[in-house]
C-alpha cells in the first residue's frame, strides 16, 4: 500500500520503488513510529478529531503490532515503501476502517521527523550511559595508577615525568567534554515536531503541546517548515561522535604504540588481541587498530550529511532520506567502540617497572636539573647550558642523570652538591609539581574528588 497513490495512474517501476524505498534502513525505528503514532491517535481523541471508540481500537491495534514485531510473529517485508506505510498498512487489515484514520493531521514530513527524533533521543541516552561507562573505568585506574610514574611527551619525545594517573586524566578531560556535549545536543534537540504537516502546518485543531508532552519533549517546535527540513540536530550529533572516536583514536595510538616491543609500558589482554597467519611470536592490538581506523568511517558520515543538506531549499526534498543510513552506521560504530575500548582497558596491564624506567632513562628529570641550578644562584640560561652538557655527557656514557657520579657533576659545575640526586628523582620530579592540574599526589587527589563529584552531578 502506498500512502500517495491516488494522484497516480501507473504503478511505480519496480526499480524506482527500490531506489526510493526506505524500509530496508528505517524499519530500524518502528517503536518510534508506533510510540508517535499512539501519541498522535490520544491527541486527535482529546481534540474531538477522532471518536474514542477509533482512538481504543488505533491504540490497541498499533500496541499489538508492536508486540509482534518485538516477538517475532510479525516481520516487516520489503513491498512497502518504509516503515509508515507498513505500520499502517497492517493496522488497517487488522482493524479495518479505523486504521485508516490514523493519518488524520499529519503528514510523512513530520512523521519521519518525529521518528527520527525520538531514535535519536534514545541512542543519545545509550551513548550517554557508555561514556560514563568508561569515564567510570579511567577514573578507578587514576586512583590505582596515582604514584605509577612514566615519561610524559611532547613531539612523541620523552619530556618530562608525570603519572599514569595525570595521563588518564586528559582523556578524562576528553570524554566528559564528550559526554557534555551529547547532553547540551540532547537538550537542543527536544522539540516535537509532529503537528507541522508537509510544511505548513493543518487546519485540523491539534494541541501540539500535548502531542509535546505525551512523547516526553519540552514542547512543540515553532516553524513548521523548519520542523520538517531540519537535521541540524543529526549533523551535531555526528560531530559529537567525530569528536568521541577522535579521542578514541588518540588513546588507541597511544595504547598501540606502548604496546610496541620497544616501549612494552603495557600488556593488552589476549582478548582483544590477534596473532599473525606466519608469525608465531605476534600479539597484534587489533581492537586497538581497528577502533582508530573506523574513526575514518564516522567522520565520513558527519561530512557526506553536510554535503547532502548543503544545497537543500526549504522545505523537505527526498535528499533528506540519506540522513538515516549514515546516522545509524555511526552511532552503532561509536557505541561499539566505546563499548569495546572500556573493556579492553580495562583488562589492560600497565607496566610500572617499564613505565618507570623509561622516564629515568628519558632525561625527563632535565628541567628539574636546571631549576636546581636556579635555585643555587644560577642564571636561568646558563643553567640550561650546563644541564644540556650534562645530558651529552649522559649519552656518550649511556647512563641516566640519576647514575652520574657527584664528582662528575661538579666537573660540569662545581654548584651541584648531594643534594641534587634527591632533586632528580622522579617522586620529587612529579610531587613538587602541587598547583591544580598538575601530576603532584595532593593536586591529583582533589582532582580525583572533583571528578567524582562531577559524574554525580552530570
Amino acid at each position: 500500500m502506498k500512502l500517495w497513490g491516488g494522484r497516480f495512474t501507473k504503478e511505480t517501476n519496480q526499480l524506482v520503488h527500490n531506489f526510493n524505498a526506505s524500509i530496508s534502513f528505517d524499519q530500524k525505528f518502528y517503536h518510534q513510529d508506533i510510540e508517535g503514532s499512539i501519541a498522535h491517535v490520544k491527541m486527535l481523541a482529546k481534540q474531538g478529531i477522532l471518536t474514542e471508540e477509533d482512538r481504543d481500537l488505533i491504540v490497541n491495534g498499533l500496541e499489538g503490532i508492536r508486540t509482534d514485531l518485538e516477538n517475532g510473529s510479525l516481520t516487516i517485508t520489503a513491498e512497502h515503501e518504509d516503515i509508515h506505510s507498513f505500520v499502517e498498512a497492517v493496522l488497517t487489515e487488522r482493524i479495518g476502517e479505523a486504521g485508516k484514520r490514523l493519518h488524520t493531521g499529519r503528514s510523512r514530513n513530520d512523521q519521519v521527523a518525529l521518528d527520527m527524533k525520538l531514535y535519536t533521543r534514545d541512542e543519545i541516552d545509550e551513548l550517554d550511559e557508555l561514556v560514563l561507562s568508561l569515564l567510570k573505568e579511567l577514573l578507578k585506574l587514576m586512583e590505582e595508577h596515582i604514584d605509577t610514574y612514566m615519561p610524559g611527551f611532547t613531539h612523541l619525545q620523552k619530556a618530562q615525568p608525570i603519572t599514569l594517573a595525570h595521563h588518564l586524566g586528559a582523556y578524562f578531560e576528553m570524554f566528559y567534554r564528550d559526554r557534555q556535549r551529547l547532553q547540551d545536543i540532547r537538550k537542543r534537540m527536544n522539540y516535537c515536531p509532529l503537528g507541522s504537516g508537509a510544511l505548513a502546518g493543518t487546519t485540523y485543531p491539534l494541541d501540539r503541546e500535548y502531542t509535546a508532552e505525551l512523547l516526553g519533549f519540552d514542547g512543540p517546535t515553532l516553524n513548521s517548515m523548519d520542523s520538517v527540513a531540519d537535521r541540524d540536530y543529526l549533523i551535531e550529533l555526528l560531530s559529537a561522535l567525530s569528536t568521541i572516536s577522535m579521542h578514541l583514536s588518540r588513546f588507541c595510538e597511544e595504547i598501540i604504540i606502548w604496546n610496541t616491543n620497544e616501549y612494552r609500558f603495557v600488556e593488552i589482554d589476549d582478548a582483544y588481541s590477534t596473532g599473525s597467519s606466519i608469525m608465531p611470536q605476534k600479539k597484534n592490538p587489533d581492537i586497538a587498530e581497528l577502533i582508530r581506523g573506523k574513526t575514518g568511517r564516522v567522520y565520513g558520515a558527519l561530512v557526506s550529511l553536510l554535503t547532502t543538506m548543503k544545497g537543500i531549499p526549504l522545505a523537505y526534498n527526498k535528499d533528506m532520506q540519506e540522513d538515516k543510513e549514515l546516522t545509524f552506521d555511526a552511532i552503532d560504530t561509536t557505541k561499539g567502540c566505546l563499548a569495546l575500548f572500556t573493556d579492553m582497558i580495562s583488562t589492560m596491564t600497565f607496566r610500572k617497572d617499564v613505565m618507570e624506567a623509561s622516564a629515568k632513562n628519558g632525561f625527563t628529570n632535565a628541567t628539574d636539573a636546571a631549576d636546581y641550578l636556579v635555585n643555587h644562584g644560577v642564571a636561568f640560561r646558563d643553567a640550561h647550558g650546563i644541564v644540556g652538557q650534562l645530558v651529552l655527557f649522559c649519552i656518550d656514557k649511556g647512563i641516566a642523570l640519576d647514575d652520574m657520579s657527584l664528582e662528575e657533576y661538579k666537573a660540569i659545575s662545581p654548584v651541584f652538591e648531594e643534594d641534587i640526586y634527591e632533586a632528580i628523582s622522579l617522586k620529587t620530579c612529579v610531587e613538587k609539581r602541587m598547583t591544580i592540574g598538575a601530576p603532584g599526589q595532593e593536586a591529583m587527589k582533589k582532582v580525583i574528588e572533583i571528578y567524582k563529584g562531577e559524574l554525580k552531578n552530570l
